[in-house]
């Protein structure tokens, strides 16, 4: 009889995307339950950071109880209600953003040492950052738009900034160096307007960055799963706003029909190896493991940039993340059981790696 793993779900959190990490935890849940391998236990974090076990996942609710992660021989969760404590077989974090996807809560399940899915501590922190990550890839030759950074608290020449926006070529796009699901972003047409996007910004981050636009681009997304020699880069798709300029938080998970689909991307097939090339360069630059989505944009001249890589992608059904490798003959069911998979043996890696002082 085939061992059943017991797997914690984590969702929702101290994140502008919290609502948005719901929806793909639920989908993850429902997966997942799909086979008799796994059982679930949906693990809900509000936006004040309190633990709940849930019975299914979703939303807050009265019946939720109280949950506390804890460094203990007994188990890594304790149900103060029942006085128990329970010892998940697997971690998987569905955590967008803030507070998940940066690096905090891998942090936390190496300190519980227990195995999760994605991405380490170092990977997601570098990952989240959208300066670092843009670093790391032009270091390896891939190419990235001029930017400038800003920080909280710290003055700017606004006449300098407004002149290298017009030298560089507007529009421009001010974003949070440090958040995803395109919260925050704006794009900036003339310099009348770049000021207060930059304060908008500064709203959800303490860094923002300043970044060239491309003329109406082809947005480009690469999925990949794995690590290593192992890694899998799926088909590179392309998303077309419907419902906007670009696509932004209300096109993505507000406006109905906001935003349509289209995989493979219209591209030859010469610059979808390029892009495929340049998100496992990436990933790997990074020292990911197990997940992760590359963006890219296409100017009309053919030229591709990097823009950055999410290392919790969206994962509904509607997300591009599944769409990518189902398009690419890799069903949702078969990702999830190599995340898991992956996981665990990193793990054990991790614990075999001797604390004993040689000499």
């Amino acid at each position: 009889m085939t061992e059943q793993l017991q797997v914690a779900v984590l969702y929702g959190g101290k994140s502008t995307e919290h609502e948005v990490s719901i929806h793909s935890a639920q989908t993850v849940c429902e997966q997942l339950l799909k086979n008799a391998r796994y059982r679930v236990l949906p693990i809900f974090i509000s936006r004040e950071g309190h633990w709940f076990l849930q019975e299914v996942c979703g939303a807050a609710t009265p019946a939720d109880q109280p949950i506390t992660p804890v460094i203990s021989p007994q188990g890594s969760l304790y149900l103060p209600q029942r006085q128990e404590f329970l010892s998940p077989d697997i971690y998987f974090p569905v955590l967008h953003g803030t507070n998940g996807e940066d690096g905090t809560i891998q942090g936390l399940l190496e300190s519980l040492d227990v195995p999760y899915v994605g991405c380490g501590v170092l990977a997601s922190a570098m990952g989240m950052d959208k300066e670092v990550a843009k670093i790391l890839a032009w270091k390896r030759g891939i190419p990235v738009l001029p930017y400038k950074k800003l920080s909280r608290g710290i003055a700017y020449d606004k006449a300098a900034l407004e002149a290298w926006a017009v030298q560089t070529g507007l529009p421009v796009f001010v974003k949070p160096v440090r958040l995803g699901s395109s919260v925050g972003v704006t794009k900036v047409k003339s310099t009348a307007a770049l000021h207060q996007a930059i304060e908008f910004a500064l709203r959800f981050d303490t860094d923002v960055l300043v970044e060239k636009g491309v003329e109406s681009p082809q947005e480009v997304f690469c999925a990949l799963l794995g690590e290593g020699e192992e890694l899998l880069s799926s088909q590179c798709g392309e998303l077309k706003s419907l419902a906007g300029e670009f696509f932004d938080y209300q096109a993505k998970y507000i406006t109905a029909g906001g935003c349509e689909t289209r995989v493979p991307a219209d591209l030859p097939k010469e610059t979808l190896a390029q892009l495929r090339q340049y998100s496992e360069i990436i990933f790997k630059a990074l020292r990911g493991s197990g997940l992760a989505r590359v963006d890219f944009l296409v100017g009309k001249d053919g030229k591709a940039w990097f823009s950055e890589i999410n290392t919790i992608p969206g994962l509904s059904m509607t997300s591009l993340y599944p769409q990518l490798f189902e398009a690419s003959g890799v069903s949702y069911a078969q990702v999830l059981e190599r995340l898991i998979e992956l996981a665990r043996r990193n793990w054990e890696q991790r614990r075999s790696i001797s604390l004993e002082r040689v000499g």
